[in-house]
């Protein structure tokens, strides 16, 4: 049986963190977790503690000090999970934007339908998005339209954060090369990914905006993104060695 591990970094998500949980551990197909908590001031990362006595073989914690970006807990995450042989690693945020029950439908388009990268789409089949301000929307939707045109990869929702990874992917990706901290980032793996020459494949899903805790998105992402695509369109990328 294939390995799959779910990452999700935290920072003050004690609303959402045990439902998450247990949601994931609810689906068939044996899927471990990694949470990568950045010092949650709110206790997340003990309510982790006390659910891994229940799940002790599945349940993984990662605690850093301070808030340190998305970028690099996942990069963290990555290096953590090939260590350990998963064959499949996810990006799954913890406050229920990304439907748990969309995972397997990510699994299955990279185990069985031969995809290398699986994404799932906010506009790969219209704009599937869901409490959210139509100003972010329409700024959601036109980053992606611009990250397209720069860096002509045909990706309908470029900034996408709900992923599945096969390891060959991240194995041949130099990590340590990746810039980008914030969600730039998320464009910035599938960029690298797709100029690789691995398989990428979108999975229509619906994202509903988090109904508890804090959004952590701020205008800085957006400028880290925007100035990003321009650096990253002429950058060389080469396989890490």
């Amino acid at each position: 049986m294939d390995r799959k591990i779910v990452i999700i970094p935290t920072y003050n998500e004690k609303e959402n963190i045990e439902a998450i949980v247990r949601k994931v551990f609810s689906l068939e197909g044996e899927y471990h977790i990694l949470i990568i908590d950045d010092g949650s001031p709110d206790g997340t990362a003990g309510i982790v503690k006390g659910l891994q006595g229940e799940f002790p073989e599945r349940l993984h914690l990662l605690e850093r000090e301070g808030k340190l970006g998305l970028g690099t807990a996942y990069l963290t995450g990555f290096k953590w999970c090939l260590e350990r042989g998963y064959d499949y690693i996810f990006e799954m945020d913890a406050d229920f934007s990304h439907d748990p029950d969309d995972l397997p439908r990510l699994y299955e388009a990279c185990a069985k339908d031969g995809a290398d990268l699986a994404i799932g789409s906010r506009y790969s089949n219209g704009v599937s998005v869901v409490n959210w301000p139509i100003g972010r929307i329409v700024m959601s939707y036109y980053a992606s339209v611009y990250v397209r045109t720069i860096l002509r990869m045909k990706v309908y929702d470029t900034t996408a954060g709900f992923k599945c990874y096969s390891r060959k992917v991240l194995e041949t990706i130099d990590l340590d090369a990746v810039r980008m901290k914030g969600y730039g980032f998320q464009i910035e793996m599938k960029y690298t990914a797709f100029r690789l020459g691995f398989k990428l494949a979108e999975v229509p899903i619906i994202f509903i905006n988090r109904r508890l805790g804090t959004s952590k998105m701020s205008g800085g992402i957006f400028s880290e993104a925007f100035w990003g695509v321009i650096g990253l369109r002429f950058r060389k990328i080469l396989p890490r060695i």
